[in-house]
């Protein structure tokens, strides 16, 4: 076990799993787990050593994300956006002396990155904006419709998308960086959600400006393929899983207590946990495969903008997304009314609408809408390896 994944454990045992109650209770920030975050200087290590990070692998990133859900699901979810916005700067940001600092700055400081990819008046399509990068010499400002920032109030920058200039189509898109200083937030809507209520995904308005070195140097188009959307997928597809095993976890150890109690038989719910066990296994093995996929294609431009990678990714995101609602579903019917009660130590209820989520960011509809239209132009692969 790496040295990271020790001390998110211990992070998520003492501190999130102690919170999770009253985070998903009172729809908060999780102050605490954060702050216990950043002590443990796990927040930047994504970022290269050389200016301060730990150099983590997208594999190592993801075993955190998966031990964070484990504990509390909101907590894990804000942890992966955040490393979401790093891996978008590790990867393309490195050419950039501004975006080197800001790196610097990130690990020294253990700075929350938020995101503003939505807007109104898209319909979902993160890759389109309204919003435009309006330029005076060295400096940008603009100003932006989001109907969620994610923990913007508690966010130290946030990642920015915008049409290139006022002429640029919508899909001419760049992102950018903004400090907290340096942007102002109106908040347009609340969030009283069935799950996930301590990312407090608000609507703003968000007025931002700064220098025109803070753009990402590479077009919004090829982050979002290369970087953004494949470690969406496998970082949010660990912490469901995450969920997941602490959902079957808890089942497992009600029907223990069961047999316990009743020596000599086998609990009614001994069959479903075997079940529950089985579909784990394979949301495991989906996401473990996926993230060797990825680290792969890495190395090969071509890999990485190959038609069955994207494939690949949006059937981890899909796939994954529906079995965690499914196993989860598995621990409830197990557990019955003790996992159904939000005061028993088999509780899955925070689970299981958590989990609910999953399939909602982004809808797995617009997911397996561009997976059919990929799927109308890749040939067959009869082959069982890559």
């Amino acid at each position: 076990m790496s040295e990271q994944l020790q001390r998110m454990r211990r992070v998520g045992a003492d501190i999130a799993a102690k919170h999770a109650g009253s985070v998903d209770a009172e729809a908060r920030f999780p102050h605490e787990a954060f702050a216990a975050l950043k002590a443990e200087k796990l927040l930047g290590v994504m970022v290269p050593t050389e200016l301060g990070g730990a150099g983590a692998s997208i594999s190592e990133v993801v075993a955190l994300c998966h031990a964070l859900g484990q504990y509390c699901g909101s907590t894990a979810m804000i942890f992966a956006m955040h490393q979401i916005q790093v891996a978008c700067l590790v990867r393309h940001g490195l050419q950039s002396e501004w975006h080197r600092a800001f790196m610097r700055r990130l690990t020294s400081e253990q700075l929350l990155l938020g995101s503003a990819t939505s807007e109104a008046g898209i319909g979902g399509d993160v890759r389109s904006s309204i919003c435009a990068m309006e330029v005076q010499g060295a400096r940008f400002k603009l100003s932006k419709n989001a109907t969620v920032i994610s923990y913007g109030a508690d966010s130290d920058a946030i990642m920015v998308t915008a049409r290139r200039t006022a002429e640029s189509p919508a899909s001419d898109q760049v992102i950018v960086p903004i400090l907290k200083s340096d942007y102002r937030l109106e908040q347009t809507s609340t969030w009283d959600t069935l799950g996930m209520r301590g990312t407090c995904s608000i609507g703003y308005w968000l007025h931002g400006a700064g220098d025109v070195a803070q753009i990402m140097p590479l077009p919004y188009a090829d982050i979002s393929a290369q970087t953004m959307l494949p470690t969406s997928h496998l970082t949010w597809s660990s912490l469901w899983l995450g969920i997941a095993t602490d959902a079957v976890a808890r089942a497992r150890a009600f029907v223990r207590a069961e047999a316990r109690r009743k020596a000599g038989t086998v609990p009614p719910g001994a069959l479903r946990l075997a079940e529950a066990v089985n579909l784990l296994q394979l949301m495991k093995s989906n996401v473990v495969a996926a993230a060797r996929q990825y680290e792969a294609a890495l190395a090969s431009p071509e890999l990485l903008t190959a038609l069955s990678f994207a494939v690949a990714m949006n059937n981890l995101k899909t796939g994954t997304s529906q079995m965690a609602v499914q196993v989860v579903n598995h621990a409830l019917l197990i557990c019955g009314i003790s996992g159904y009660r939000n005061d028993s130590d088999y509780s899955v209820c925070r689970h299981l609408r958590d989990a609910h989520s999953a399939a909602l960011m982004v809808s797995n509809d617009r997911i397996l809408a561009n997976t059919a239209n990929l799927l109308l132009v890749l040939k067959d692969d009869p082959g069982l390896f890559p």
